[in-house]
């Protein structure tokens, strides 16, 4: 099965003009950018048009979670506008978080409340992670668990496999996981531990990850589409042509 790719915009967000990057990633073969906050809060229409002007499309985009909290609104709006059916809330600040299983619980029900706003309008919700789903609470559980279990079925989920493997947990155990609950999948790859060029991270295919073993585990998950994602690369266009080029040559 051949996926749609789409591209994360915030790996290349200290190359700007954003909108000149577009035409480059359709000629590499791109099919969709997945684009953060800030990049389309000023003007969702003409950052729609430019995607159109490419002949790219907008499968899903990362917002707020207090987006989808106070405005939901205003953000199933923009979902429209972008032509996305995907809202993703990606982050909660280090400075917010508890060590509780009731504050994740808590975040589950949030998102599960903003996805049953949003169904109406054939979008859905979906969670992002880090690593620090995947670090053990003081109770021995999983913030990851807590998030999607009392999110419950309409709470879908952008894996990123990157930040899995960071937090030493396995990508191909969460893929077999919460399969039936993939929306999308982040090919973000890692570095050996202690790199310290671009973060640690890289191109897919050039880290530590074993793609050829999980690629077969991204059929079996409800996914109908690839991310690639770079944390902070130093030459933006190799990291996308590599890790688009590692993705074809995988089959996907």
């Amino acid at each position: 099965m051949a996926y749609p790719i789409a591209y994360q915009l915030y790996s290349s967000r200290n190359f700007p003009p954003l909108a000149a990057q577009f035409p480059i990633l359709k000629q590499m073969g791109y099919d969709a950018i997945e684009p953060w906050l800030p990049a389309y809060e000023a003007d969702p229409a003409l950052f729609r048009r430019q995607l159109d002007d490419a002949g790219l499309a907008c499968y899903g985009f990362h917002m707020p979670l207090s987006g989808l909290v106070d405005e939901p609104e205003r953000f199933i709006d923009i979902a429209l506008t972008l032509g996305a059916t995907l809202m993703i809330p990606p982050y909660i600040p280090v400075e917010e978080r508890e060590t509780t299983s009731a504050f994740w619980q808590r975040l589950g029900e949030k998102l599960a409340r903003g996805a049953q706003k949003a169904q109406p309008h054939d979008l859905k919700v979906a969670w992002h992670n880090h690593d620090f789903e995947y670090l053990a609470l003081p109770d021995g559980s999983r913030p990851i668990d807590h998030i999607l279990e009392t999110g419950g079925d309409t709470v879908w989920f952008e894996i990123d496999c990157g930040w899995i493997t960071r937090a030493g947990a396995d990508p191909a155990a969460e893929l077999t996981r919460y399969g039936d609950r993939i929306a999308a999948i982040q090919t973000k790859d890692t570095a050996p531990p202690g790199t310290a060029a671009d973060d640690g991270w890289t191109a897919t295919g050039d880290g530590i990850i074993d793609w050829e073993t999980l690629v077969p585990l991204f059929k079996q998950t409800a996914a109908d589409h690839i991310v690639a994602e770079h944390d902070n690369p130093s030459d933006w266009q190799r990291f996308a042509g590599r890790s688009i080029e590692k993705l074809r040559a995988l089959g996907l």
